[in-house]
C-alpha cells in the first residue's frame, strides 16, 4: 500500500469533494480517498501494484480538478 497527499487548488465545496472522491474510487486499487475542500488537500491510499499515482491524478484531473504533489 502507498499513501500520498495531493493538493487540488480548484476544490472549493462539497460537490468538488464528491467529484474528486468518485473519480479516484472508480479506479481499481484505490483503497481510500479523503478530499478536504477547506485545506485543498486530497489524501489517498492505493495499491501501487494495481494503480499508479499518475493514473489517480489523471482521473481527478479529467473530472475537472488539476492536482499538485
Amino acid at each position: 500500500m502507498q499513501q500520498a497527499t495531493l493538493t487540488a487548488p480548484k476544490m472549493s465545496c462539497g460537490h468538488c469533494k464528491m467529484a474528486i472522491e468518485n473519480a479516484a474510487k472508480s479506479l481499481a486499487g484505490v483503497n481510500s480517498i479523503n478530499a478536504e475542500p477547506e485545506s485543498k488537500r486530497v489524501d489517498v491510499t492505493f495499491d501501487d501494484e494495481v494503480v499508479s499515482l499518475e493514473e489517480i491524478r489523471k482521473a481527478i484531473e479529467e473530472a475537472g480538478y488539476p492536482t499538485e504533489l
